[in-house]
């Protein structure tokens, strides 16, 4: 399942193709209209019934009873899992000292707060977004709040979001992936924030633990109605900020630092990973030198030909195809594609699946 418009105009045809064009008989491209929170969020009966549309097919009884779901993002905490494990493995291959980890996923931010947890010799963990900046506005003010994005590009926000997400909502950008108003995983880090802010009060543990799911109860009902919440006690941003740095990179940004690797080493960036790239070149200006900086590539340059090429497009023989374009993809677009295109309702995804899990279940008994 992805989102329809904004993908479109900046995903590379050549990903969309792999999944299009996988025309088995129990696989199910769904494309949803509107932006990446249009496809994370549904259409609810007020305020207090924001869910993204996996949440609400998870907590549906009607879904549970009928249906056997999983997720593979990192909803579930078993991507979370995973993802701890190469910050580990990056630290033994390369470093083996203090270091500092740029990243612009939030799962990825929260796999990587476990890491240090687990004990791993990390000084930061940096933040980075792009223009669709809550995250780095929270770690520079202690706000968590929805900023309405101005301009023909800022668009899919839901009023069912609250106060502010539907005022121009999210901006797209070339890193679509980032184009988020509201993380889950963030949730979870502020647990933790929380917990330990109330644990320096020497109280019962159960109590602290309480606390501090009360404390993320009000901020995300804060969240809904108010468009916001904060700032966060002085306690809870000081924890934040121990762990954590956080930067902004807009798109001019991004693909300035496309073109400056690609002309100095030769090595191509995804935009994602160029916000990265960008937030950790930052941090090296103001690091102590002799603490390594590891940043976290999160996708292959060939999903987003749009902004790569935007990026070299005036890089002489520069070859897109030739150059980033995977064998496996050649021709992709050639051959025959099966995609369902549903509106941004959970209901209408779950009705979609029931009835696909039906068909099958009666074609497997004939």
């Amino acid at each position: 399942m992805y989102r329809w418009s904004s993908t479109r105009r900046v995903v590379s045809a050549h990903p969309r193709s792999a999944d299009d064009t996988c025309l088995d008989a129990n696989v199910h491209n769904v494309a949803v209209t509107g932006t990446f929170d249009d496809c994370q969020k549904h259409w609810g009966y007020g305020l207090m019934a924001q869910q993204d549309i996996v949440k609400a097919l998870f907590s549906d009884p009607d879904t549970n009873e009928t249906l056997k779901l999983g997720a593979v993002n990192s909803i579930n905490f078993s991507r979370i899992l995973a993802q701890i494990v190469y910050y580990f493995y990056s630290y033994f291959s390369l470093v083996r000292k203090s270091t500092t980890f740029n990243l612009g996923d939030q799962g990825d931010i929260l796999a990587g707060y476990f890491a240090c947890r687990m004990g791993l010799p990390v000084d930061k963990l940096v933040i980075a977004t792009n223009e669709n900046d809550i995250l780095d506005r929270f770690w520079k003010t202690g706000r968590y709040e929805k900023k309405p994005a101005q301009g023909q590009e800022a668009e899919g926000g839901l009023e069912v979001d609250g106060v502010k997400a539907h005022e121009g909502g999210v901006r797209e950008t070339l890193s679509p992936a980032m184009d988020i108003l509201v993380s889950s995983n963030f949730e979870r880090l502020l647990w933790f924030l929380a917990y330990q802010s109330a644990a320096t009060g020497g109280r019962d543990e159960e109590l602290n633990r309480r606390q501090a799911g009360q404390e993320v109860s009000a901020w995300l009902k804060a969240l809904k109605v108010k468009g916001g919440f904060g700032p966060v006690s002085k306690d809870v941003l000081d924890s934040a900020r121990r762990s954590f740095e956080s930067e902004r990179v807009s798109d001019p940004q991004t693909l300035d630092t496309i073109k400056t690797f690609y002309n100095k080493v030769g090595y191509i960036l995804d935009p994602h990973s160029a916000v990265g790239v960008t937030a950790a070149l930052r941090s090296l200006e103001r690091a102590d030198p002799n603490v390594p900086h590891i940043s976290l590539s999160t996708a292959h340059p060939a999903k987003f030909a749009g902004a790569v090429e935007l990026a070299l497009k005036d890089k002489e023989g520069f070859n897109f195809e030739a150059e980033v374009l995977p064998q496996e993809f050649v021709g992709l677009d050639k051959k025959a594609k099966r995609v369902i295109t549903v509106e941004n309702d959970w209901k209408v995804v779950r009705e979609l699946v029931k009835k696909q899990v039906k068909t099958e279940s009666q074609a497997q008994s004939t």
